[in-house]
């Protein structure tokens, strides 16, 4: 490249960055040499430029000894393009300029490359570490659990502003070669300025399929990702998300929990029944309350009948009322947990249910039962193990107790059943969302 050609494209290039105080162009001269260096400081590692370039720009003698140098340094990229060199300024690269010749210094900085705790997904056996904010450090991870030959590295990126690194991770032998191309094309239709987690990808799954129930599970634990690779799955890394986003997603995967297989057979079994029984209890219960209160009292026993009407009886209104107050009381106080600060959080969230519950009760606005029922139900839908599923469910529950509240027990079986044909209805990038096929580790 001609020399006016380097100081021309170096002037387009500086004139791209408004002037900053982190914008750093600085000059190295020797007796022999000198070289211009361009880079942003607040993203830059500024101990590795002094390792990688300040200190041999000063030991090597010779200028074409030091050019050899550039250009076989594996950190050290030759330049390409004008706008690849400012992608890469941007995300933290330095530009130097020496004998007519543009190089691409990588030191990005790494500040979130720590191996932290799992807080999400946390199991009393098993591995207790989880991912990290550091792209390559989670692809460390996953390597060193799963060190097959045969896993792949696809890169790309999101974000026409964020211009975010992205990962795809499968294993070439097990991976269905149609899901594959189905979840790149999907990525490649995602049309966004910020992407910063890949938990975004939710929300452009649900816009695009109208779906209430997640068709990607998003996890924080390295051992769950190195399994569903084994499962011929598709995994997603993003740069700068303590997350992976797990491509396809059925039902039965966002029922299941690392604890079962660190148990014996039988212990993981009823693990696992009782979460069916949580997510059928925590659906159905206040629409069962509703129906069985309201429509089909010869149901209960004739004691357990006069209990229910004996709790109810300084309660003013019908029990759909009284159920949707205490339901919409549990919603405000599982938001205000996750608002409110750490120090604060689960004593204010406590003490107000209890104060509230009690108050309500003594108040005649609900009954002693309708707090067992919501207890119950709350309880019941903490008991599955993937959030974002357990919020579908949360809603679930709502298109139930309407049903409930014209139809009674009769609106409930319905419910369910169209709740159930949804289900069959909805398919996670060509797998159907209720199948039963058991994917085999070989």
């Amino acid at each position: 490249m001609a020399s006016h050609e380097v100081q021309k494209l170096q002037e387009s290039i500086k004139e791209q960055f408004q002037k900053s105080e982190d914008v750093v162009f600085k000059e190295l001269h020797t007796n022999e040499k000198y070289i211009e260096v361009f880079y942003i400081k607040t993203i830059c590692d500024e101990g590795q430029m002094q390792t990688f370039l300040i200190k041999p720009f000063f030991e090597i003698i010779s200028v074409r000894g030091f050019l050899n140098y550039l250009q076989s340094h594996p950190k050290i990229a030759p330049f390409e393009s004008q706008q690849k060199t400012v992608n890469e300024v941007i995300q933290g690269a330095a530009v130097l300029f020496y004998q007519e010749k543009i190089f691409l210094l990588d030191t990005k900085v790494d500040k979130n490359n720590s191996v932290i705790d799992t807080t999400v997904e946390t199991t009393i056996l098993g591995p207790q570490s989880g991912f990290s904010e550091s792209l390559s450090t989670n692809i460390g991870l996953i390597r060193n659990r799963y060190p097959a030959l045969s896993l792949m590295v696809d890169s790309m990126k999101m974000g026409t502003i964020s211009n975010t690194s992205v990962n795809l991770l499968y294993d070439s032998r097990k991976v269905d070669k149609d899901t594959l191309e189905k979840v790149k094309q999907f990525l490649s239709s995602i049309q966004i300025e910020m992407f910063q987690s890949g938990e975004q990808l939710l929300d452009f799954t649900k816009k695009s399929q109208r779906s209430l129930f997640p068709t990607l599970m998003v996890t924080e634990r390295p051992d769950r990702t190195a399994i569903n690779l084994a499962a011929g799955k598709v995994i997603i890394l993003v740069a700068g998300s303590p997350f992976a986003v797990i491509m396809p997603t059925v039902m039965k995967d966002l029922m299941a929990s690392m604890a079962d297989i660190y148990q014996t057979f039988w212990i993981g079994k009823f693990l696992l029944l009782l979460r069916y029984i949580a997510l059928m209890t925590t659906i159905t219960l206040p629409g069962l309350y509703v129906a069985l209160t309201s429509y089909n009292p010869e149901v209960f026993r004739v004691q357990l009948a006069l209990s229910v009407a004996g709790s109810r009886h300084a309660v003013p209104y019908p029990s759909f009322i009284e159920v949707f107050l205490m339901l919409i009381m549990m919603e405000l106080l599982l938001e205000a947990s996750i608002r409110l600060p750490k120090a604060i959080g689960p004593t204010a969230t406590t003490v107000g249910g209890l104060i509230l519950g009690q108050a309500a009760t003594a108040a005649g606005l609900v009954s002693n039962i309708m707090i067992i029922i919501v207890s119950l139900g709350a309880i019941s839908n903490f008991v599955i193990p993937v959030n974002t599923f357990s919020f579908a469910v949360r809603i679930s529950k709502y298109f139930i107790l309407a049903l409930s509240i014209f139809f009674g027990l009769v609106g409930v079986i319905i419910g369910l059943f169209m709740l159930i044909a949804y289900m069959v209805s909805l398919d996670s990038f060509g797998k159907p969302f209720l199948t039963l096929k058991e994917e085999k580790l070989t």
